[in-house]
């Protein structure tokens, strides 16, 4: 399970997109329109057309997924891809995942999960900005951290990366902060998957705990949907765009719910909605007797 660490924005300014601040500007007879943002996570997808994970084609399913994201009326401002985005780590897998997104014709940031290549990632998103570490959007800001471990299954921030979150967090104090990892800082109740978290999850609530500007925690990784409030802070957490894990299970374990994913509506005050949406529709033969991947 390869990994890679995206490069902090040395000398680059956090993105903004005119095209977001337009559609949500204010007149004197109009209230702003929130800004739409969708997460997808953990699609594992293969260099082979035909790749499946547990009886799942990964393509197939999210597949399903975007075009059930696609019948929403209201069109994303941005994406966020959270993790574990190729199960193989191939070149042609992050380019394929690169190819769907483009339906969206929006922008997308990504954040490496275990199963992730670093050196291919890396070399697929040069010159663009999915590997955007800051985004300021719609008076939000969004801050993607990179808790891969190289050969591990479980996270950890290293001190760099918890410093570019305190400066992050130190340098827009007036905008409420969205931030995004891959492996969950807090415990879901599953068992099997309580060593195979954010190892270092004190020394990151250290640093959240300081700023209250921040109104979101968001991850991938549990391939199910979780949602908790850690004082005034929404934790939240994704099903996977292909197989679901099952909530509780002390071993591994699946369970046949569609892939799916989540929107927000992220409004300049800091107030949000946010709901999950699944592709019911798609069909699929899961194994369920599976004890891994």
């Amino acid at each position: 399970m390869a990994i890679c660490h995206l490069p902090l924005p040395v000398g680059r300014p956090a993105i903004t997109w005119t095209k977001v601040e337009r559609r949500i500007k204010m007149t004197n007879t109009e209230k702003a329109s929130p800004l739409r943002v969708i997460q997808l996570t953990d699609p594992h997808l293969m260099a082979d057309p035909s790749g499946a994970l547990l009886g799942v084609n990964t393509r197939d399913s999210l597949d399903a997924v975007i075009t059930l994201a696609l019948k929403d009326p209201v069109t994303p401002d941005l994406l966020l891809a959270t993790g574990d985005l190729a199960q193989d780590g191939s070149e042609e897998a992050y380019r394929v995942f690169a190819d769907k997104l483009k339906a969206f014709n929006c922008p997308s940031v990504w954040l490496p999960g275990n199963h992730d290549h670093g050196p291919v990632l890396r070399q697929v998103i040069a010159g663009t900005d999915h590997g955007r570490r800051q985004v300021i959007a719609g008076g939000w800001q969004f801050i993607q951290l990179d808790t891969s471990v190289p050969g591990k299954v479980y996270g950890e921030l290293s001190a760099e990366e918890l410093e570019f979150l305190s400066a992050s967090l130190s340098v827009h104090p007036q905008l409420p902060a969205l931030v995004n990892l891959h492996h969950h800082p807090v415990d879901i109740g599953c068992e099997w998957m309580a060593e195979i978290g954010l190892r270092n999850r004190e020394a990151f609530w250290q640093v959240i705990d300081r700023f209250s500007h921040v109104k979101v925690v968001l991850w991938g990784h549990i391939h199910q949907e979780f949602d908790a409030l850690r004082h005034d802070v929404r934790l939240l957490a994704t099903p996977s765009t292909c197989i679901q894990f099952k909530s509780g299970a002390r071993k591994f374990s699946v369970e046949e719910k569609a892939p799916g994913y989540r929107w927000f509506d992220l409004h300049r005050s800091g107030d949000f909605e946010t709901g999950v949406c699944r592709a019911d529709d798609f069909e699929y033969d899961l194994d369920c007797n599976s004890t891994g991947y």
